[in-house]
């Protein structure tokens, strides 16, 4: 099976431990030097622009990840987690799950996007799990 759940672990563990610590450079320390994020539809590339996101919008805003589902996509990692936060919350659900695509390169995140996904008819369609 291409999907399958896993146990959190390696720098995807390093990296949602170091977010619920508000540690800006142990952050830092999971991410690729040439990475780039995708968060909320705005793509933030390379160090500097990262770390300048985290420390505004992750740190600053004291946000927190539960993970609730991990999964192992073709080598690909997605956390699926509870958010919270000091964030601006109207118009999100009472308990926001966001979905994370880590890819991992040399035991560093390349890229990350993060996803407010909503309900798809499509989810099951083909027979399968749904991942």
């Amino acid at each position: 099976m291409a999907t399958t759940e896993i146990p959190l672990r390696g720098v995807v563990a390093d990296h949602i431990r170091a977010v619920n610590a508000f540690d800006v450079d142990a952050i830092m320390a999971t991410f690729a030097p040439d990475a780039y994020v995708n968060d909320n539809r705005r793509e933030i590339r390379g160090a500097a622009a990262i770390r300048r996101w985290v420390q505004k919008e992750m740190v600053g805003e004291h946000v927190t990840v539960e993970p609730v589902k991990v999964l192992d996509h073709y080598g690909d990692v997605v956390v699926r987690g509870r958010y919270d936060g000091d964030y601006d919350k109207s118009g999100l659900p009472e308990e926001l799950i966001m979905s994370n695509y880590f890819a991992i390169r040399d035991d560093r995140i390349v890229s990350l996007t993060v996803v407010f996904n909503q309900a798809s008819e499509y989810e099951y369609g083909d027979g399968a799990e749904a991942a």
